[in-house]
């Protein structure tokens, strides 16, 4: 942008603005929201995040974490990313820096030298550690706030595995298709909850499960080796027997109906249940 203006001054005065002044980003990525709207015509929102290779003292919210980016947990700040997408094409519209709970005053996880730097990082003193499944949720309600609507959400298990983030698509209208971790503890499709006889005296008690709850893995084994179903869905870049000479990119599924469990699901649904579908790759 400042080379186009011509002349070699104005890069250090674009850095400027951008990194000090006290100006809104959110009406530059509005603009760039509705503009992305009608290149890709998004059937989805897609929530992910993504770390920064880059480390040392200047860097903001830098702290051990896990990133794709590198594949391992290493030392890098990590943002989240609202992509609007279809068929096509995807686009980021939206994200946010992810500030670790180290980084966090209040934290009994707070780094005394992490928390001494948040000044020089250009850190504000009213923004905290908030989860990535928040800042999913800030961001989801914040490109509506943009008049842009898109039915259906997608996200891994960093998110699938919330259950307040499920809830917080569900709260807002939104279909969605999440991933889940093996160990994701839940009850069978068919389970029913039943209640105990109330015996008069004491607080009347509530429908229960009778059996203990499974982590997800133990569902699909349960359901057996025939429950698995070949699935092909597209052509990889090995070479192979495919149509394009690439080898077809395939596994083996098993689709169940169960229903989550845990105490973060029983206190938020106070006394209903819904199951979800789930899908899990075998190979």
């Amino acid at each position: 942008m400042a080379a186009r203006l011509g002349e070699e001054g104005n890069r250090q005065a674009l850095a400027h603005f951008i990194t000090t002044s006290p100006w809104d980003p959110a009406h530059v990525r509005a603009r760039l929201a509705w503009r992305v709207e009608k290149a890709v015509r998004p059937t989805v929102l897609i929530f992910d995040d993504t770390g920064f290779l880059k480390d040392g003292n200047a860097s903001a919210c830098v702290s051990r974490q896990y990133t794709g980016t590198a594949g391992k947990i290493t030392n890098c700040p990590v943002g989240v990313s609202l992509h609007l997408a279809s068929g096509h094409a995807s686009a980021a519209v939206d994200w946010r820096l992810f500030l670790p709970e180290t980084w966090e005053p209040g934290s009994v996880k707070a780094s005394p030298d992490k928390v001494a730097r948040r000044t020089a990082c250009g850190i504000p003193d009213d923004i905290g550690h908030v989860e990535k499944w928040q800042l999913a949720l800030d961001m989801l309600d914040e490109t509506r706030s943009w008049g842009i609507e898109v039915p259906l959400a997608i996200a891994d298990a960093g998110y699938g595995d919330a259950a307040a983030f499920r809830r917080g698509l569900q709260a807002r209208g939104l279909h969605y298709v999440v991933g889940i971790s093996t160990t994701l503890s839940a009850q069978p499709g068919e389970a029913v909850p039943a209640l105990e006889p109330y015996s008069g005296t004491g607080r009347p008690p509530v429908a229960k499960y009778p059996d203990k709850p499974q982590s997800v893995k133990q569902l699909v084994i349960a359901a057996g080796r025939k429950a698995a179903k070949p699935v092909q869905w597209r052509e990889g870049s090995k070479p192979g027997t495919g149509r394009s000479g690439f080898k077809r990119m395939y596994s083996r599924f098993v689709t169940l109906r169960i229903r989550p469990a845990g105490r973060e699901v029983r206190q938020a649904a106070d006394g209903f249940d819904a199951g979800i579908g789930s899908r899990v790759g075998t190979d």
